[in-house]
């Protein structure tokens, strides 16, 4: 009587698949898509917790660690709240594949720890997991019978060759990063621009621009490594990365050949700024009176960094009266220019110090007679100041014989890249795991 139920099921649902015509087939289940590596590892460390928590304690807590100054490993590990035998097998399991020993302050490293439900006792360690490269990483588990597991873990990478396009919105440079644009393109880029463009003038919203630049992106999407800005396009004025034969570093030309970094930058500020006030005449915010004043004020925040807008050598870098932190700069044809207000200068910027185009050497504050964060800028000629919006010089030299043949077919190649939408080339990937495993 128990077992007729079951009986009675399954001849009534013979008998409907004779019905319909059709032999009664089992079900089949449908086979599932592989597992990336990554997958696998990831299951298997949900798997490791699991069994690795015995009856009694909370759930994992993610602890960030780092190891101080005069800590070893063992010790940092110890922090987190566990026995010290079982921090001592944790730095025993690991120097199966590292040296422990050698580890400085400053390395981080992440850790899951349970802690007892009655709240007495000492924490248990369930996973820990330390970077050991932009694409690699060590972990050590704990397996069904507590012991703990130490893997290596390599995602697989892919190289790119990505082309970014976008309009802009608000500035040139925060838009580019919010696409995508790492920090080090977006700034190469503006710097590119500022020599063609008033970047706070020049440059509207809805104004589309391209790049075009080498990456390595993980799995699952993380970029660990940029290359150079190949292609750079806002306003019709374009930029095609190319090293002439003999020249010393890549420069940036436009679809002519000819060389697009001009002799002198438009402004000394690459972002984030804004013109508060003109060379001329006006009411002076401090004094009260209409005074002359002698440069451009560029409304920024503090710190943004100032660039050499052409070579040159630092002549000044004190303070001055009412231009608080000053910094002057010697260049060709009779040319100073000056910044006033600085919140600091950049590293090994001092008298005598050759810069060049594009380099930092200083930051933005409000030293001196100032009412809030600007950056004041002069240009000199000949000793007296004159108005830096008016400066033009000559751009650079244009490519000829097999320099040009060779810059031609460089752009070709990048017009190719443009018109296909970028290129991805994969990495080889790697998978380590079995490592000697220690007793927890």
């Amino acid at each position: 009587m128990r077992i007729a139920p079951h009986a009675l099921t399954a001849v009534a649902a013979i008998s409907v698949a004779l019905l319909a015509g059709r032999v009664y087939q089992p079900a089949k289940a449908e086979e599932a898509p592989p597992l990336s590596q990554i997958q696998i590892a990831a299951l298997e460390a949900q798997a490791f917790a699991a069994g690795g928590m015995p009856a009694g304690l909370t759930a994992p807590e993610a602890i960030p660690v780092q190891i101080r100054k005069g800590e070893t490993f063992e010790q940092a590990v110890a922090r987190t709240g566990i026995a010290p035998e079982e921090a001592s097998a944790v730095a025993a399991t690991l120097s199966n594949a590292m040296d422990v020993s050698s580890m400085r302050a400053g390395q981080k490293f992440e850790t899951a720890i349970a802690h007892p439900r009655g709240g007495r006792g000492d924490a248990r360690l369930i996973g820990l997991t330390m970077r050991t490269g932009p694409a690699s990483q060590l972990t050590v588990s704990r397996s069904f019978d507590g012991a703990l597991r130490l893997r290596a873990l390599e995602e697989k990478v892919t190289h790119e060759t990505v082309v970014l396009t976008g309009k802009v919105e608000g500035s040139l440079s925060r838009t580019a990063r919010r696409e995508g644009a790492p920090a080090a393109i977006a700034r190469v880029a503006g710097r590119l621009f500022s020599h063609k463009f008033d970047m706070d003038r020049d440059v509207k919203s809805d104004d589309e621009f391209t790049y075009v630049f080498d990456r390595t992106v993980t799995e699952n999407g993380r970029t660990i490594d940029s290359g150079e800005l190949m292609y750079a396009s806002l306003k019709g004025v374009t930029f095609y990365r190319f090293q002439p034969a003999g020249a010393r570093e890549a420069q940036y030309f436009d679809g002519t050949g000819k060389n697009t970094r001009s002799a002198f930058m438009r402004t000394p500020l690459e972002r984030g700024f804004r013109v508060s006030s003109s060379f001329g005449f006006r009411r002076h915010p401090i004094a009260g009176y209409r005074k002359m004043h002698q440069g451009i004020d560029f409304a920024a925040g503090m710190g943004t960094p100032v660039v050499a807008p052409a070579d040159g050598v630092v002549v000044e870098a004190r303070r001055w009266g009412g231009y608080g932190n000053w910094l002057r700069i010697r260049h060709a044809n009779g040319l100073d220019s000056g910044y006033g207000h600085l919140s600091r200068y950049a590293p090994g910027v001092r008298a005598g110090q050759r810069v060049r185009q594009g380099q930092v050497v200083a930051y933005v504050g409000s030293t001196g007679a100032s009412t809030g964060p600007h950056l004041h800028y002069e240009l000199w000629r000949g000793g007296q100041r004159i108005n830096p919006a008016g400066v033009r010089t000559t751009e650079g030299t244009v490519l000829a014989g097999a320099d040009l043949a060779a810059f031609r077919a460089e752009k070709a190649r990048i017009d190719r890249i443009i018109a296909s939408g970028g290129e991805r080339r994969s990495g080889a990937p790697t998978m380590a795991g079995g490592l000697r495993p220690a007793r927890g």
